[in-house]
């Protein structure tokens, strides 16, 4: 039996429990079998640099779900996850305009209200989860103020965006992973969809009126665009920081020097979420199609192919980091890739972070202690997002500032 046959039967791990196994897993196919083609046909890239070459060369490497459901046509436009250059480089221009840097860092006040807001509801009570009471609405409460959404339909656009969490495509059946995405998204956007035609008609100060609004080489951007634009924005804002978050307390609670080091320099909160990021990243992994056979390690990879880049193993690399397993805020800034790179870079990582700092700096400022709740079972996302569902903690309300 070859190499590569012999790693067709290999399977990845569950996430339950907590990623040890899937550590281990990673790190054995990173050694053994780099490049694998698992018993579906998918190819599968574990190491640095295959993954930076798969998410860094569109040309080769398609983000475009048509490619392979081409149903998904209808929900790409203005996808930016979905499309490819140099549509996608007309369109990042567009939103750009409205999703500016100086447009994130104006939400730091609000993302500040917002965390006091949610903390206060946990204020007399000793247990509670972090993830419910603060990383789950933080976001979904941010990027609905960011869309000029009311206040009392967060929840619909939380319902709806962990709707789509759970929904998971099967590339081997286009037609109905079709349906189970439309499915999934309808509700979603309609509600978008009647708050871009008024704000066409009467434009507010907010995201969405922006991105009606925005112009480039005479091109505006369609509804369609604008709604599946709010949707991702929506949706990946969500789960990112989220995810960042839950992880983050996660990493502090298995690294209490890392814990003991941040509250005694708080000019260390941007170092500890960037070695999160890479420890724990968000997204195991992502997904590409090749456009040509192209040629990664000792394998040839046809076109066509369903390519999935693991950038939780790329960031654990041990060809890229020293001793990558240990969780060190000190470390030399390398390239991570929990955002992925280069044309797809998340367009909303800044914001993601920004959240992470202030949410973090919260949880410092109003607490001496937090840590996982004894005798906790966390359970844990499956699939592409690495991150526990829920986290109880305990918490000390004495600080020693």
């Amino acid at each position: 039996m070859t190499g590569q046959d012999s790693a067709t039967a290999i399977r990845p791990p569950s996430f339950q429990d907590g990623g040890a196994a899937v550590f281990d897993w990673l790190r054995t196919m990173r050694g053994q079998h780099p490049v694998h083609r698992d018993q579906h046909g998918v190819w599968h890239l574990f190491r640095h640099a295959d993954v930076s070459r798969a998410i860094n060369d569109p040309g080769m490497f398609s983000s475009d779900q048509s490619r392979v459901m081409p149903d998904a046509a209808r929900w790409t436009r203005g996808n930016l996850n979905s499309i490819d250059p140099p549509a996608h480089r007309d369109l990042r221009r567009l939103v750009s305009q409205a999703f500016t840097p100086h447009v994130v860092d104006s939400l730091r006040p609000r993302i500040v209200r917002v965390c006091d807001d949610l903390l206060d509801g946990v204020a007399d009570v000793d247990e509670w989860d972090v993830v419910d009471a603060l990383a789950r609405p933080l976001p979904v409460i941010v990027i609905a103020q960011l869309l000029g959404i009311p206040d009392s339909d967060r929840e619909l656009l939380g319902t709806w965006s962990d709707r789509l969490l759970s929904t998971q495509l099967d590339y081997r059946s286009p037609a109905e992973s079709a349906v189970v995405y439309e499915r999934a998204t309808q509700d979603l956007n309609q509600y978008l969809l009647e708050h871009c035609r008024d704000r066409r008609r009467y434009p507010r100060d907010d995201l969405i009126s922006n991105l009606v609004t925005a112009e480039a080489e005479g091109r505006r951007l369609a509804d369609v665009e604008v709604i599946n634009f709010a949707g991702l924005l929506l949706m990946a804002g969500h789960i990112s920081t989220t995810a960042l978050l839950g992880n983050t307390v996660l990493c502090l609670q298995e690294n209490p020097h890392a814990a003991e080091e941040v509250r005694a320099d708080r000019d260390l909160v941007p170092a500890l979420i960037e070695e999160v990021l890479r420890y724990r990243s968000p997204f195991a992994m992502v997904g590409r199609f090749t456009t040509v056979d192209v040629h990664i390690g000792d394998q040839i990879v046809p076109a066509g192919s369903v390519v999935t880049p693991w950038l939780l193993s790329a960031n654990h690399d041990e060809r890229q980091f020293e001793d990558p397993e240990r969780f060190d805020l000190h470390r030399d800034p390398k390239p991570r890739l929990a955002f992925g790179h280069g044309v797809h870079f998340c367009l909303g990582a800044p914001l993601a972070r920004l959240e992470a700092r202030v949410a973090l700096a919260a949880l410092l400022d109003r607490f001496a202690d937090v840590r996982v709740a004894p005798g906790s079972e966390l359970a844990f996302h499956e699939h592409s997002i690495f991150a526990a569902k829920s986290i109880p903690v305990t918490v000390r309300r004495e600080t020693t500032r």
